[in-house]
């Protein structure tokens, strides 16, 4: 029993101190997939290594409590209306859904400097990073669900 209770200690102590560099490599990952390799959807998919760690370290209702499912919902509906109404720049500018109208805006290199592209990879990276996480925390209530019924 108690080193059950050691265990749980040196888990909420990795996850205490790895916890504030994930968000920060997710949304490194996520703003900058436009100009190297990554992009939206990977930073997205890095969201359950937050919640995988959160779980580790605290269980599902401490992962739950720290991240609502519908929160997740409603910014994933914000997220598709956002990159929506970025798609439609190219509608209202006289081109096709989706063209990048604002391209000769920045410098090479730049964190904005790809137009609306940068705009609709970022949205993509908060769609997927909402859906996976909503994904995330419901695969791990399975999980804790059947641990707690001693089931396996």
């Amino acid at each position: 029993m108690e080193n059950k209770k050691f265990k749980n200690v040196i888990a909420k102590c990795g996850a205490d101190k790895l916890l504030p560099f994930v968000p920060v490599y997710i949304f490194y990952i996520i703003l900058h997939g436009h100009l190297s390799p990554g992009g939206g959807f990977q930073g997205g998919v890095l969201m359950v290594a937050a919640i995988v760690l959160i779980y580790m370290g605290y269980g599902y209702e401490g992962a739950a409590k720290c991240i609502s499912r519908g929160f997740l919902h409603k910014f994933e509906g914000f997220a598709s209306i956002a990159y929506i109404a970025f798609a439609m720049i190219g509608v209202l500018g006289g081109a096709y859904f989706c063209e990048n109208v604002l391209f000769n805006h920045g410098n090479i290199g730049d964190l904005y400097s790809t137009g609306t592209i940068f705009f609709m990879d970022t949205t993509v990276g908060l769609k997927v990073l909402a859906g996976v996480g909503v994904l995330g925390l419901s695969m791990l209530g399975l999980v804790a669900a059947t641990d707690d019924d001693g089931k396996e």
